[in-house]
Protein backbone atom coordinates (compact mmCIF):
# COMPACT_ATOMS: atom_id res chain seq x y z
CA UNK A 1 0.00 0.00 0.00
CA UNK A 2 2.93 2.22 0.73
CA UNK A 3 4.05 1.91 -2.37
CA UNK A 4 0.97 2.70 -4.50
CA UNK A 5 0.65 5.96 -2.19
CA UNK A 6 3.86 7.41 -3.43
CA UNK A 7 2.88 7.10 -6.87
CA UNK A 8 -0.03 8.96 -6.39
CA UNK A 9 1.48 11.51 -4.17
CA UNK A 10 4.15 11.99 -7.06
CA UNK A 11 1.37 12.19 -9.56
CA UNK A 12 -0.64 14.70 -7.15
CA UNK A 13 2.91 16.82 -7.61
CA UNK A 14 2.33 16.77 -11.16
CA UNK A 15 -0.86 17.89 -11.51
CA UNK A 16 -0.39 20.60 -8.87
CA UNK A 17 2.58 22.21 -11.10
CA UNK A 18 -0.09 21.78 -14.28
CA UNK A 19 -2.87 23.26 -12.32
CA UNK A 20 -1.40 26.76 -12.43
CA UNK A 21 -2.74 28.09 -15.95
CA UNK A 22 0.39 29.69 -16.98
CA UNK A 23 2.57 26.57 -16.02
CA UNK A 24 -0.49 24.65 -18.36
CA UNK A 25 -0.21 27.47 -21.34
CA UNK A 26 3.90 26.59 -21.23
CA UNK A 27 3.68 22.72 -21.89
CA UNK A 28 0.88 23.25 -24.30
CA UNK A 29 2.96 25.64 -26.49
CA UNK A 30 5.86 23.69 -25.84
CA UNK A 31 4.17 20.81 -26.51
CA UNK A 32 2.46 22.34 -29.99
CA UNK A 33 5.62 23.59 -31.00
CA UNK A 34 8.07 20.33 -30.17
CA UNK A 35 10.42 22.79 -28.47
CA UNK A 36 11.15 26.40 -28.04
CA UNK A 37 13.23 28.68 -25.75
CA UNK A 38 12.31 31.26 -23.02
CA UNK A 39 12.17 34.40 -25.48
CA UNK A 40 9.75 33.02 -27.31
CA UNK A 41 7.01 31.84 -24.68
CA UNK A 42 7.61 35.11 -23.23
CA UNK A 43 6.45 36.94 -25.97
CA UNK A 44 3.45 34.20 -26.93
CA UNK A 45 2.27 34.59 -23.28
CA UNK A 46 3.46 38.73 -23.27
CA UNK A 47 5.00 37.97 -19.75
CA UNK A 48 8.13 39.46 -18.22
CA UNK A 49 10.90 36.94 -18.79
CA UNK A 50 11.79 36.21 -15.26
CA UNK A 51 8.06 35.13 -14.53
CA UNK A 52 8.03 32.60 -17.63
CA UNK A 53 11.45 31.50 -16.17
CA UNK A 54 10.21 31.21 -12.89
CA UNK A 55 7.45 28.92 -14.20
CA UNK A 56 10.00 26.91 -16.03
CA UNK A 57 12.33 25.80 -13.09
CA UNK A 58 8.63 24.33 -11.21
CA UNK A 59 8.12 22.40 -14.31
CA UNK A 60 11.95 21.69 -14.94
CA UNK A 61 12.13 20.41 -11.14
CA UNK A 62 9.10 18.10 -11.36
CA UNK A 63 10.85 17.13 -14.67
CA UNK A 64 8.05 17.37 -16.92
CA UNK A 65 10.58 19.12 -19.33
CA UNK A 66 14.05 19.15 -19.99
CA UNK A 67 16.14 21.64 -21.33
CA UNK A 68 18.77 21.69 -23.83
CA UNK A 69 22.20 24.21 -24.80
CA UNK A 70 21.91 25.24 -28.13
CA UNK A 71 24.21 27.99 -28.57
CA UNK A 72 23.23 30.95 -26.29
CA UNK A 73 19.58 29.51 -26.40
CA UNK A 74 18.45 26.95 -23.74
CA UNK A 75 15.58 25.09 -25.58
CA UNK A 76 12.88 23.55 -23.43
CA UNK A 77 10.62 20.49 -24.14
CA UNK A 78 8.21 18.33 -22.30
CA UNK A 79 10.01 15.25 -21.20
CA UNK A 80 7.22 12.95 -19.69
CA UNK A 81 5.24 11.13 -22.16
CA UNK A 82 2.21 10.88 -19.37
CA UNK A 83 2.16 15.05 -19.44
CA UNK A 84 1.80 14.83 -23.01
CA UNK A 85 -1.13 12.55 -22.94
CA UNK A 86 -2.71 14.76 -20.37
CA UNK A 87 -2.17 17.67 -21.93
CA UNK A 88 -4.32 16.17 -25.14
CA UNK A 89 -6.88 15.04 -22.39
CA UNK A 90 -7.38 18.27 -20.95
CA UNK A 91 -7.54 19.98 -24.64
CA UNK A 92 -9.88 17.59 -25.59
CA UNK A 93 -7.48 16.20 -28.59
Amino acid sequence: MEIQFEAYAQAAELLKALAHPVRLCIVKGIIDNGSCNVTYMQECLELPQSTVSQHLQKLRSLGIVETEKNGLNIIYSVKDERIKHLIQILGGE
